[in-house]
């Protein structure tokens, strides 16, 4: 592209050729000095808290069965399963994942695990409360509101269907007294909108 002084202006071409230079140069340039291993992480702790190995029952289904029913506190709203094997950066997840195989190892069942959890941090630690006392609110207000909401709705329609059955055809839709010559005149009309 040339403006209007003769001078070439950059186009779309040119910012693809520069940007593929960015991004292909070094690599080569690298190789050719003799860098090439600039790509390879030489030390794993500098990318945060170096990881045990993990045995494979740790990821057992019961244990994961339990760990879904148990809410991390971190403060990002997951189970502990999800989050301890989603968000890596998190410490409590992987916290309360070594208290749930401690306990297990102790011999106790699911349930007597969720149970030492509610013991030792509330009923905060479940992802859903125990559907008892004022709990109960929370599983059954709902549907209480959209039950009451949807009767409200039928009535209203109902009512209003009444209404409009009890004032006759003449309030829905009066009629219109049209002389012969406006008759006349609309059939013109029609006509040659039709040709």
């Amino acid at each position: 592209m040339t403006d209007q002084a003769g001078s070439r202006t950059p186009g779309r071409r040119d910012f693809l050729r520069a940007g593929l230079a960015l991004v292909i140069l070094p690599p080569v340039q690298d190789s050719l000095s003799g860098r090439g291993d600039l790509g390879t992480v030489r030390d794993p702790s500098a990318l945060g808290r170096p990881l045990a190995p993990t045995d494979p029952a740790e990821n057992a289904a019961e244990i994961q069965a339990i760990e879904l029913k148990l809410a991390c506190n971190c403060g990002c709203t997951l189970d502990v399963f999800t989050c301890r094997t989603t968000d890596f950066s998190c410490t409590y997840s992987p916290r309360l994942h070594r208290e749930v195989l401690a306990l297990r190892e102790q011999g106790l069942s699911a349930q007597q695990v969720l149970d030492a959890f509610v013991a030792k941090y509330g009923e905060k630690a479940l992802m859903a409360p125990k559907p008892r006392g004022f709990n109960l609110a929370g599983y059954l207000l709902p549907g209480v509101a959209i039950t009451t909401a949807g009767a409200a709705l039928t009535w209203l329609i109902s009512r209003r269907r009444a209404v409009a059955a009890a004032a006759g055809p003449s309030a829905a839709a009066p009629e219109v007294q049209a002389s012969d010559e406006e008759l006349a005149r609309l059939q013109r009309a029609l006509d040659e909108v039709d040709d």
